[in-house]
C-alpha cells in the first residue's frame, strides 16, 4: 500500500507545482488589475474599469483556497500542537490521522455542496453586477475546487501518517 504512494508521489508533486503556478498567475493578475484601477483613479488617460474590484476579489478567493490546499500538502496549515511534547508519541501520531480524516471529510463536504451551489439557479443564471456577461458560477467555483484539492492532498497525508505510524512501531 505504501509503495503506491511512492509511485504516485510524482503526480502529487506535479499537481503541487501546477497549483502553485496558478496561484502565481492569479497574484500577478491581482497586482496588474489593482494597479490599473488605482492608477485609473488618479491618472486621466488610464481607464478605471468598473469590473476591477469584483475580479480582484474573485482572484483573491481562488488564491486563498488553492493556497490552503498547498498548505495541507506541506503541513503548513494551522494546527494545535502545544500539547504534543507532553503527550505520548503514538497518541500524537494517532491524533494526526484523526485530524487529517476530519479535514478530508470537510473536503468531501465542500466538493459535494460546492457542486450543488455551482449548479443552482443562483449561480448559473446570476451575473456579476459590473460584468453582466460573466456568470456567478465563477464566484462559487472555488468551493468545489478547494474540496477536490483538500481530498487529493489529505489522502496523501493520511497515507504518510499511517506509514509513519507503522514504520516507527516496526522499527522499535
Amino acid at each position: 500500500m505504501f509503495t503506491l504512494l511512492k509511485i504516485l508521489r510524482p503526480i502529487y508533486d506535479w499537481t503541487d507545482k501546477i497549483i502553485m503556478f496558478i496561484c502565481k498567475l492569479l497574484l500577478i493578475g491581482d497586482i496588474c488589475i489593482t494597479s490599473m484601477a488605482v492608477a485609473g483613479r488618479y491618472i486621466p488617460f488610464i481607464p478605471d474599469p468598473a469590473w476591477s474590484e469584483q475580479i480582484v476579489l474573485t482572484f483573491m478567493v481562488y488564491m486563498a483556497v488553492l493556497s490552503a490546499t498547498l498548505a495541507i500538502r506541506r503541513k503548513a496549515h494551522i494546527r494545535m500542537t502545544s500539547f504534543d511534547p507532553y503527550l505520548p508519541k503514538g497518541l500524537v501520531k494517532f491524533l494526526d490521522v484523526v485530524s487529517d480524516i476530519a479535514v478530508l471529510a470537510l473536503g468531501v463536504v465542500m466538493l459535494i455542496y460546492g457542486i450543488k451551489v455551482c449548479n443552482s439557479p443562483l449561480a448559473r443564471f446570476g451575473r456579476y453586477e459590473s460584468l453582466p456577461q460573466l456568470s456567478r458560477v465563477w464566484m462559487y467555483l472555488p468551493i468545489p475546487i478547494a474540496g477536490a484539492g483538500m481530498i487529493i492532498f489529505e489522502i496523501e497525508q493520511i497515507f504518510m501518517d499511517i506509514e509513519a505510524f507503522f514504520t516507527k512501531e516496526a522499527a522499535a
